[in-house]
């Protein structure tokens, strides 16, 4: 199933998602702009592994974080 760029990252920090790809946070914020917008631009090039793996780190951490509240 294929995702896109600005479905991947809406419930990420965005300026994790810049360090992740190696890019600018303007970078960033500019790729998930609508289509149709003027300003938008393509997101990085390979960024669907980094994207993935700092999306498997943050449900880590919040699996962790559950873990430690529930009875």
């Amino acid at each position: 199933m294929a995702v896109d760029f600005r479905t991947a990252t809406d419930d990420l920090n965005h300026q994790e998602v810049a360090e992740a790809l190696g890019c600018s946070l303007a970078s960033v914020r500019q790729a998930r702009l609508p289509e149709t917008s003027k300003a938008r631009r393509t997101p990085p090039p390979d960024w669907e592994r980094p994207i993935a793996k700092l999306a498997r780190q943050k449900a880590e951490k919040f699996k962790k974080l559950a873990e430690r509240l529930s009875p």
